[in-house]
């Protein structure tokens, strides 16, 4: 509900009755001040859209001028033609920049991590927190958006203390959630700025009909997930021995997990014995570990049935694969 406090703070400053937005969405105004209140997405949503088109102002009062209706679509055209989602987000960031200076949105790489970051370039006053948080919901939204695959946050960060509604964060964002940072950001995965744009025109068009979804449900699908189950399961293997420990590390669900994975063709077994049998053909051709160490390193009990699983990968024992090796 402090969300939407801040949107009946917009109509203040716009000296704009929210009578008919809160009756569109449903919200009374006992509801409105009540500790701890909640709202459904599909109430946010309704309130979201009718207070902009009211208003004409898809900021919502955060910024010294409005930013009009569509002005978010028009950074959504503006990204759609580009190669990649890296160029898109590089777009969308310096066409931000053409409509409001209040805040300057910008993207940094280093070490493999792609990091999106918010520069205050002035007060924000009482709208800050939802802007700040809007703002980033909008790109990440769209980003998902337009490479048709959830783009996994490792990190959420926010220049201010942790709010009394501090536990809604991890529903907006994914990944660890940092308050009192330095800036407000968030950081993903490198190579999800290789990903293709997947969306047109016209699929634009009907997304925009709709868009705010995108900046309160998360995108379900994650056409990384599978790599991510890889590196995972090289590195941290022997921790993490089942679903549910790949899972909680991935910031999802086991359910989620499975059926992402299916809808990719792969899974968890499958990705298992693919990362067994690469790090056992390693570690037998690089290495004179003994067999059964290499065994155990791989996640099988013993010498005998890491033996049985290898022929059925390869056709021939580990000692017949060594031998060839040497």
């Amino acid at each position: 509900m402090a969300f939407v406090q801040a949107i009946v703070k917009g109509y203040a400053r716009h000296g704009v009755d929210p009578g008919a937005a809160l009756r569109v969405a449903q919200i009374t105004p006992r509801e409105l001040w009540r500790p701890g209140a909640r709202v459904t997405a599909a109430q946010f949503e309704a309130l979201n859209e009718h207070a902009m088109q009211e208003l004409d102002d898809e900021a919502l009062g955060w910024f010294g001028r409005k930013l009009p209706w569509g002005s978010y679509g028009m950074l959504c055209r503006a990204s759609l033609t580009s190669p990649n989602l890296g160029v898109a987000i590089r777009r969308w960031c310096r066409h931000h920049r053409l409509l409001v200076d209040d805040i300057a949105l910008s993207l940094a790489v280093a070490d493999g991590e792609a990091t999106v970051r918010i520069e205050e370039r002035r007060d924000l006053g009482a709208f800050r927190e939802f802007c700040l948080v809007s703002s980033l919901r909008f790109l990440h939204g769209y980003a998902s958006w337009a490479i048709d695959s959830r783009v996994s946050l490792r990190a959420a960060r926010f220049p201010y203390p942790a709010p009394p509604h501090a536990e809604a964060y991890p529903l907006m964002f994914t990944g660890r959630v940092q308050f009192d940072a330095d800036h407000a950001s968030f950081s993903f995965d490198e190579r999800y700025l290789a990903l293709p744009m997947m969306r047109d025109e016209r699929a634009l068009r009907t997304m925009l009909r709709r868009a705010l979804p995108l900046t309160v449900l998360q995108y379900r699908r994650d056409r990384l997930l599978g790599q991510r189950v890889r590196e995972l399961l090289r590195t941290h293997g022997t921790e993490l021995t089942n679903a549910e420990a790949i899972a909680t590390a991935l910031h999802v669900s086991s359910r989620t997990l499975h059926r992402q994975l299916q809808a990719e063709g792969l899974s968890l077994q499958a990705l298992k014995d693919e990362v067994r049998h690469d790090t056992a053909i390693d570690q037998l051709r690089r290495s004179d570990r003994p067999i059964k160490q290499i065994a155990l390193a791989v996640g099988f009990r013993n010498e005998k049935s890491f033996a049985r699983a290898f022929r059925q990968w390869t056709g021939v024992t580990p000692g017949e694969m060594r031998r060839r090796a040497a």
